[in-house]
């Protein structure tokens, strides 16, 4: 059984920095597409970014696109969410997800296996 973790959310001032981690166990993710999706109060989940097992193929959203970089260790079996010049529209749960699948995706429903979610404030 996969199980994820997201961690390093928190408070930031706006055009601040982040960076989120998101930690497997189980069976490794090595060959597996990966994302981040996000949710702010009283919205849907929303795709933010999805990447394959090398990085080497990325698809961000049009309203983060410049300002965060997704990322893999493979080896620690962990993924990464740099995230920069943070605004008030970021403020989300940030949630990681992994798919049985090699092909990144950007819906939610391709994704078997999901994180508890980290909380990322952005003050203005």
């Amino acid at each position: 059984q996969v199980h994820l973790v997201e961690s390093g959310g928190g408070l930031v001032q706006a055009g601040g920095s982040l960076r989120l981690s998101c930690a497997a166990s189980g069976p490794t993710l090595a060959r597996n597409a990966m994302a981040w999706f996000r949710q702010a109060p009283g919205k849907g989940r929303e795709f933010v970014t999805t990447t394959n097992w090398s990085g080497s193929t990325t698809s961000y959203a049009d309203s983060v696109k410049g300002r965060f970089t997704v990322s893999r260790d493979n080896a620690k079996n962990t993924m990464y969410l740099q995230m920069n010049d943070l605004k008030s529209e970021d403020a989300a749960v940030y949630y990681c997800a992994a798919k049985i699948g090699m092909v990144p995706a950007s819906d939610e429903f391709d994704y078997e296996y999901w994180g508890q979610g980290t909380q990322v404030t952005v003050s203005s």
